[in-house]
């Protein structure tokens, strides 16, 4: 599945830069965690702020981590799920997700253009994967 609004390894301040310009709440994209190798991050725009949310890989599919506190986690088979469920209001997150900010043109950083997140995030009987340099 491609993802538009899956910008690769966007760093924070650029994504910050791309939700806030418009000032509209509920803004969002899917990028690349920093900080932790494997992990998405939703972020979304809420009064001049972004949210983040980290998505975690699960052997059923995807949960989001960092809703409410309390929340039991949930776990969705695709990120079209997972996006689709978080678009309606009273979901968990600081606002419900209204306007995907989608890539315009493709990055030399990023993996591929049309990125395929479900085959880069789907589980696999292999405990090691090959590292590219």
């Amino acid at each position: 599945m491609d993802l538009p609004c899956y910008h690769g390894p966007l760093t924070k301040q650029d994504c910050e830069t791309l939700l806030l310009k418009e000032g509209v709440d509920g803004n969002f994209l899917l990028r690349d965690s920093e900080s932790m190798p494997g992990v998405l991050c939703l972020c979304v725009s809420f009064k001049k702020l972004v949210y983040t949310y980290r998505i975690f890989r699960e052997k059923h599919g995807y949960y989001e981590i960092q809703t409410v506190e309390g929340a039991p986690k949930q776990i969705f088979p695709n990120l079209k799920e997972l996006i689709s469920k978080f678009k309606k209001p009273n979901q968990g997150l600081v606002i419900n997700l209204l306007n995907p900010i989608k890539r315009t043109s493709p990055c030399l950083r990023w993996r591929s253009s049309k990125l395929d997140l479900e085959a880069i995030y789907e589980n696999s009987a292999d405990d090691y994967v090959d590292v590219l340099p």
